[in-house]
């Protein structure tokens, strides 16, 4: 398993990799191109692949060709998520042992991440590559869009739609029967009881549109 990213949000899904779901220390790498700080290894134990072509190595010596997205951002998500299908890696959907998903009508893409203390209730979809962070809940009849990141403590209520790339920040408050638009920032706190076009970004409660077509 390669964990996209050796930093930051990658150390919370080993959490979930090495503990709930018992994979091996030799079974998982992780994958970072662009720090220059970075350890020999994460925690002195899991190799750190450098590059494509350590990837590529990788990948042609290892029966497990699975990865996993280890990094925020929606449209560094997407990005490497593609890199990484075009070299032939597989992507996993991951969930903690301690989220709750309904038992009924609920779809979630590949690539997907589904931390602690999430609760998604029934007649849900969601798209690949998303991140669901910890203590998140989403209501019934909500949509999510591919590489859509929820922040911690964020409460989406029933009959919600979210558009493609977008970031919902930490403890932000979505009323029942929003839309949300495409690659719409959604800052931490904000109660948002309107509906948001596209490329937007909303703050405040109640949220107000701060800027517009800057999301791009």
């Amino acid at each position: 398993m390669i964990v996209v990213g050796a930093k930051g949000f990658a150390k919370e899904i080993l959490q979930v990799l090495s503990v709930d779901m018992g994979l091996l220390d030799e079974n998982i790498v992780f994958f970072d191109n662009v720090s220059e700080d970075l350890p020999f290894k994460v925690y002195d134990r899991f190799e750190i692949l450098r590059s494509f072509e350590e990837v590529k190595t990788y990948l042609s010596k290892s029966e497990d060709k699975s990865f996993v997205l280890g990094l925020g951002q929606p449209a560094y998500r997407e990005k490497l998520y593609q890199q990484f299908i075009t070299l032939g890696a597989k992507p996993v959907t991951v969930y903690s042992k301690n989220c709750e998903i309904g038992s009924f009508d609920v779809t979630i893409g590949k690539g997907t991440s589904v931390m602690s203390g999430v609760i998604i209730t029934n007649s849900i979809k969601i798209g690949k590559g998303c991140l669901l962070n910890l203590n998140t809940t989403i209501g019934h009849d909500c949509e999510l869009g591919d590489y859509v990141e929820i922040s911690p403590n964020v409460n989406i209520s029933g009959r919600c739609v979210i558009g493609k790339g977008s970031s919902i920040g930490t403890s932000a408050v979505i009323i029942p029967n929003i839309e949300i638009g495409e690659n719409v920032i959604v800052g931490a706190g904000t109660v948002v009881i309107k509906n948001v076009p596209d490329n937007c970004t909303v703050v405040g409660v109640p949220g107000k549109i701060i800027s517009k077509g800057e999301n791009k």
